[in-house]
């Protein structure tokens, strides 16, 4: 773990991947995230953190508002678990960073012509903006 946030103090942006569907439809399994370690963070916006209960686990989560005990997270996806329904509020100390884009890799063994390329940077590579709707709703369930 000292390496790991060392890595993040020395750079301040990293790769870091999707496993699961807490955040779909905004990302999906796989997907790699472009992440700016050390960002300020506001509601609305993704970002990486590490699990409360299980500080070696980093997760993706939604931060939808500030409480007295911390950041108030959840996924895009209502119905999967594993966010502050569960284990609360997160400490701000436990927020990593900030995603700022995310790419879906290409299909290993797909034909790698130029149209091909192009359709995959068109539908692939994306910046992951904060969604005050979007934190709205997920407020209200």
């Amino acid at each position: 773990m000292e390496r790991e946030a060392t890595a993040a103090a020395e750079a301040p942006f990293g790769i870091a991947e999707v496993t699961g569907v807490s955040m779909v439809p905004t990302l999906l399994h796989g997907d790699r995230l472009l992440v700016r370690y050390g960002a300020r963070v506001a509601v609305g916006e993704v970002v990486v953190l590490r699990h409360p209960l299980q500080q070696d686990l980093l997760v993706v989560k939604r931060l939808v508002e500030r409480r007295d005990a911390g950041w108030w997270v959840l996924g895009d996806n209502p119905d999967a678990e594993g966010d502050s329904r569960v284990f609360g509020a997160v400490p701000p100390e436990l927020v990593l960073g900030r995603v700022v884009g995310r790419y879906r890799p290409m299909t290993p063994g797909r034909q790698r012509s130029a149209g091909v390329v192009l359709s995959w940077l068109f539908s692939a590579v994306r910046p992951v903006r904060s969604t005050r709707s979007a934190s709205r709703r997920l407020r209200a369930r």
